[in-house]
């Protein structure tokens, strides 16, 4: 089955912008971002022209884990509002064309939520089997698994004598999908965020929901299709959503059951096989290396081609947990207007929906902070854990520079008064100091800016068929400096020719652009249409 354009879903032409709602807009001074903010910065938004926002997660929570930890699904935390709140930016929004994608976990509830504070009471309560649990005695645990952020993934409970299991940290205990009554459960709150106008949900590891830990298996269980085709029935298919699946296992195989155009289990996945490319092999991502830019090639064309007219990519180099994009792999000095708009082009050519996080369509950079000055558990703990183990400070500290999640978590810088125009108190976390020269309102009413090429990038997908429908062709795959691919359908043709660094290099598909017009670049003009200079980016077109 193809995704001709009969069956063209509303999302395959939309770009969604990622808020994560802590350092959006603060509406009340208590130095947090709220939902009364993000309301009163839709009109940024609607200028922007995206389609959707993804909040990072708002439900109830004790934020043992930034929100990943939910209390109550179907209650906001206070730090961000009320239901109401919410009911009234879903509203708001709507003015604007923009649909709000909720950010749900299902994978594991706080140690707080009522179904855990009932299991833990005894082995009969009805709820001891919303969990996973094993028995044991205290001190041997039912085998050796670990969590994914340290220590065992078993917590003994003294009261019942079990263990439960649980896959990130001891606050986050695991749900038991096999029970019939949890998937239930799960259902009827989704319809219940559905009934409130919900236009979707990014489900959090969903990859993990089907673990048998008996067997060591966490991801990709044997019964992962068959709860996403049972959720997708229940819920999605009675309502006209976009669902993203986050799966860090997934290889283009997997996702083809995942993003499957009749629509069984999600719209599409989030993968993450460029995003752990510039670290040593078989370490972890605090191990810095050079990036591969040969093999960042050969992998986003194998999701391109792979998926074509089977399945459906998510487009995206920055979300809430990753270093800002144009630090990372452009230039956040002397060129970082230039490499911010070609990493812009370069994602925005090709097939699937992409991803802004906020922020990154100003060109946002990372920061340098004291090690007191981070708020993220990952990176205090990381700082612990190798200086303790003798590594250098100096290198400890340029690995959480490069790739700390506070990096994306510094407040969204609005304008150049105090605290960027975020908040009237203290800010939960500091805002970066170039926020004087980088901010939304130097950028919304200058052509030039990094926020009107975003502009200019979101709008081409309405525009131009072929960046949802065409094929996709990498071209010049050996080539040491250029990222360049053909996008076809039957009646357009779309070329992009990035530069990737930041040296001037010979342009060689001068031909191949001769009858095409130029539709967007990241210079004021081409001056020799023979060379590229410094990070230069074009997007040429041809009906």
């Amino acid at each position: 089955m193809s995704n001709n354009v009969t069956e063209k879903k509303w999302w395959q032409s939309a770009v969604v912008y990622q808020i994560y709602p802590k350092s959006f807009q603060d509406s009340n001074g208590d130095g947090v971002g709220d939902l009364r903010g993000i309301m009163e910065r839709l009109e940024y938004l609607g200028k922007l022209g995206i389609d959707a926002i993804w909040l990072s997660p708002v439900c109830k929570s004790p934020q043992a884990d930034n929100g990943y930890d939910i209390s109550d699904y179907q209650d906001i935390d206070p730090m961000f509002g009320s239901v109401e709140d919410m009911e009234a930016l879903i509203k708001e929004a709507k003015k604007y064309n923009i649909r709000i994608i909720m950010d749900l976990v299902l994978n594991h509830t706080s140690n707080k939520h009522r179904w855990f504070e009932e299991a833990k009471k005894s082995k009969d309560n009805p709820y001891h089997d919303y969990y996973v649990w094993r028995d044991g005695e205290e001190g041997v645990e039912p085998n050796d698994m670990k969590a994914v952020f340290g220590g065992s993934a078993w917590e003994w409970v003294p009261e019942i004598k079990q263990y439960y299991f649980h896959q990130f940290l001891p606050e986050q205990p695991d749900l038991n999908w096999e029970n019939p009554q949890v998937r239930k459960e799960i259902y009827d709150m989704i319809l219940w965020w559905m009934e409130k106008g919900v236009g979707g949900f990014r489900l959090d590891v969903i990859d993990q929901i089907a673990k048998e830990p008996d067997k060591k298996i966490t991801i990709n269980g044997p019964r992962l299709h068959e709860y996403f085709r049972e959720m997708s029935k229940e819920t999605f298919q009675k309502g006209d959503l976009i669902t993203v699946g986050e799966a860090w296992g997934a290889d283009p195989e997997r996702a083809k059951l995942y993003s499957n155009p009749d629509g069984s289990e999600f719209s599409m996945v989030f993968q993450f096989e460029h995003i752990g490319l510039d670290q040593q092999e078989g370490k972890d991502k605090w191990d810095l290396a050079p990036l591969p830019f040969l093999k960042l090639k050969q992998i986003m064309n194998r999701w391109q081609t792979e998926l074509y007219n089977c399945g459906w990519n998510s487009l995206f180099w920055n979300n809430h947990d990753l270093p800002r994009i144009v630090s990372r792999w452009g230039n956040d000095k002397e060129y970082r207007v230039e490499s911010a708009k070609m990493l812009a082009i370069l994602l925005h050519g090709m097939q699937g929906t992409p991803y802004i996080f906020e922020g990154e369509e100003l060109g946002m950079t990372n920061v340098r902070y004291n090690i007191e000055d981070y708020r993220d558990v990952e990176i205090q703990n990381v700082y612990k854990e190798r200086i303790a183990a003798g590594y250098d400070k100096e290198d400890v500290m340029n690995s959480i520079y490069a790739k700390g999640r506070d990096n994306a978590r510094t407040p969204m810088q609005w304008d150049d008064t105090e605290n960027a125009g975020f908040t009237t108190g203290t800010p939960w976390i500091k805002v970066n100091d170039n926020y004087k020269t980088i901010n939304a309102k130097s950028q919304v009413d200058d052509p030039d800016s990094i926020f009107n090429c975003y502009r200019k990038l979101v709008s081409f997908r309405k525009e131009y068929p072929v960046l949802v429908d065409g094929s996709f062709k990498l071209l010049l795959a050996e080539d040491e400096n250029i990222f360049a691919y053909e996008r076809k359908n039957a009646d357009e043709t779309l070329l992009v020719v990035c530069n990737f660094y930041g040296n001037t290099v010979k342009m060689p598909l001068t031909e191949e652009t001769e009858d095409m017009e130029l539709l967007i670049s990241n210079y004021k003009e081409i001056e020799d249409s023979s060379v590229l200079r410094p990070y230069e980016a074009r997007m040429y077109y041809k009906k």
